[in-house]
């Protein structure tokens, strides 16, 4: 097959390839933008990565590159949530009339510019070696022309087709197993409050069954009934307290025991709760007793922010525009309705973001991500516990 390849376009295919490939950057669509391509990989020094084609004949045009990058790097902030998006732009095509770009003058403001006549010319911007080291040479390809073409393609559609099956397997729908054992257990638990005892209503019999009374948790008759940490989670107050939780666990609990797996999921549940219960023994009295999932179902809500964050291209929007309204909007009332254990929703939060950087999410955690949150976990709740038993 007879093809010819111009020299920018090779240029620009050999980016792609260096980019997709071996840096795992992803295309941005841009309505509108000519002549240049957008990537971004969120977890990378340079957030954001152009690849600039079109003919700039001076220091006019340049600065207006730089204006309209700006502005598109604003609406890109607010899509992923970020507060800050590291920016390089690569310049295949300058006129010899722009003074502005040059080795020792590369930075402005939040993008960082180089112009590149030549694979090699990458090794004169130390700030580019720095974060790329190998940029030149995983851009030195044998193959020329048809058959360059026909490689990198080749390549770059492998990493989409690896990615796009990451994400088919990571968002796909799974039966939520746990979460409705976990639905069942607090409904049962309510029912047997009634067949056992005085119903869900009443003090001594949640006292009975488990709830979190403070003066028996902190050992102030001579033994530290620690289970009720865990207990206090299965109870509930009354039939409107059981189906407002149940119902909020129905519809977090299967997007978080997809996403996470069933035995994270468990643990983050779990820990979460116990989290929000032993925050809220810094604040309650001695004779309260305070039981609910709501401090489980805000971990569950506090994982999906951290997942959110991670996956942000996919669900900034829903992050965004849904979860963290809901969110906050719980949290004002908590603080405006009577009896609401509000410490126990903020524990539960903060327990389920750091549960959920510990046990870490496919494709995106490392080893150190999940070290980081293992050590932010104990230093969280060695803290609360020093502050309830030792203080």
């Amino acid at each position: 097959m007879n093809m010819t390849v111009n020299e920018l376009d090779e240029k620009v295919m050999k980016l792609l390839h260096f980019f997709i490939t071996e840096q795992g950057y992803n295309p941005i669509i841009l309505h509108g933008a000519k002549n240049e391509i957008w990537l971004e990989n969120l977890e990378s020094d340079y957030n954001i990565v152009r690849i600039v084609t079109n003919y700039i004949h001076n220091d006019e045009q340049f600065n207006f590159d730089l204006f309209k990058t700006n502005q598109i790097v604003k609406k890109i902030k607010k899509k992923t949530l970020s507060m800050n998006l590291k920016t390089l732009s690569i310049f295949l095509n300058l006129g010899d009339n722009v003074d502005e770009v040059n080795k020792d003058n590369y930075n402005f403001g939040n993008i960082d510019c180089v112009e590149i006549k030549e694979m090699n010319d990458f090794k004169n911007y130390d700030f580019i070696t720095e974060v790329f080291p190998n940029i030149t040479s995983a851009t030195d390809f044998k193959e020329k022309g048809a058959e360059l073409f026909i490689k990198i393609t080749k390549d770059i559609n492998r990493k989409n087709e690896e990615e796009t099956t990451q994400a088919e397997e990571l968002f796909k729908v799974k039966k939520p197993v746990i979460t409705y054992i976990i639905i069942a257990l607090n409904i049962i638990v309510f029912l047997l409050t009634y067949i056992f005892g005085k119903g869900s209503t009443d003090a001594n019999t949640l006292v009975d069954f488990g709830g979190l009374y403070k003066a028996a948790v902190v050992g102030k008759y001579g033994v530290y009934e620690l289970y009720r940490l865990v207990t206090s989670i299965f109870l509930h107050n009354g039939i409107f307290h059981l189906l407002f939780n149940m119902y909020a666990l129905y519809i977090l609990g299967p997007q978080l025991e997809s996403f996470f797996g069933k035995f994270k999921f468990t643990l983050i549940y779990l820990i979460s709760g116990i989290a929000g219960n032993l925050l809220s023994l810094l604040f309650i009295s001695n004779n309260t007793v305070s039981v609910g999932a709501s401090g489980a179902i805000f971990g569950l809500m506090g994982a999906l922010l951290y997942f959110g964050y991670h996956y942000r291209v996919y669900l900034g929007s829903v992050i965004r525009s849904q979860i963290i309204p809901i969110i906050i909007l719980n949290l004002i009332l908590g603080l405006l309705i009577s009896g609401v254990n509000n410490f126990a929703h903020i524990g539960g939060l903060v327990g389920g973001v750091l549960t959920a950087m510990m046990v870490g999410i496919k494709y995106k955690s490392t080893t150190n991500d999940k070290i980081n949150g293992l050590i932010m976990n104990i230093i969280y709740f060695g803290f609360i516990i020093y502050m309830v038993y030792f203080r």
